[in-house]
């Protein structure tokens, strides 16, 4: 089963320094968890997960990066790889980031939509270095935190920049993300019949039978809440 561990990602959700849960993405829905997320990441670390998957809540909202002392004391405290999202839509925060505070992979979405341009130019400087994200709110892709949608299916966006050199994508179904509802694995089907980069799951994981269904079909699995209030004993994946 040691192969779970390389499989799941877990969560440090960022609000105002502290370790957070929002439900279905609603700031007005939120549960904290932890004042260290230092802590948080580091018995993460400790017990041999290859990736940590890091959101700036403030900075989705915000549009630049709010959290970064924290992300930086994260990443010179743990080894493991770091992906980060939130609020990166400048040249600035990806040069800060991946060449300052040495994040292994950054999560972009909003921009992607808003600057296709600058987008593109991120990719090719930063190949593979770069998950694109498709947020999926009523079918379409969820931009500025959440909070606007766009006209475009996830399996539209991807298949843009599918022959780019992007690392993949991070899928998460907003309408799931925090309710421990259980996974569908539908969604996450559909966009492995159009592209064939690396697909990340996210959204409503419950249980180790969760995960398990996910295997397989996508290459890894964002996992918060379920952690953290105990549903997944880390210790036995």
């Amino acid at each position: 089963m040691q192969n779970l561990k390389n499989f799941v990602i877990p969560a440090i959700d960022l609000k105002d320094g502290k370790v957070v849960r929002l439900l279905k993405g609603d700031y007005s829905k939120i549960t904290e968890y932890s004042t260290d997320p230092i802590e948080t990441a580091k018995y993460y670390a400790e017990l041999g997960f290859k990736r940590i998957h890091i959101v700036d809540l403030d900075g989705a909202k915000e549009g630049l990066p709010v959290n970064l002392p924290v992300v930086e004391k994260i990443r010179k405290t743990v080894n493991c790889e770091i992906e980060f999202g939130g609020g990166i839509r400048t040249e600035e925060a990806f040069k800060k980031l991946l060449e300052d505070l040495n994040i292994d992979y950054l999560i972009v979405g909003t921009l992607a939509i808003k600057n296709p341009q600058l987008f593109e130019e991120m990719i090719n400087r930063y190949p593979n270095k770069i998950i694109l994200s498709l947020d999926s709110k009523g079918g379409k892709v969820a931009v500025g935190g959440w909070l606007e949608s766009s006209n475009l299916t996830p399996e539209e966006f991807a298949q843009r920049y599918e022959n780019k050199p992007l690392w993949g994508y991070l899928y998460t179904v907003v309408e799931k993300d925090g309710t421990l509802e259980g996974v569908d694995v539908e969604p996450y089907k559909r966009l492995k019949k159009v592209v064939k980069k690396p697909i990340l799951a996210s959204g409503g994981v419950a249980s180790v039978e969760d995960i398990k269904k996910l295997v397989g079909v996508v290459e890894g699995v964002v996992v918060g809440r379920a952690i953290y209030e105990g549903r997944i004993n880390l210790e036995e994946l």
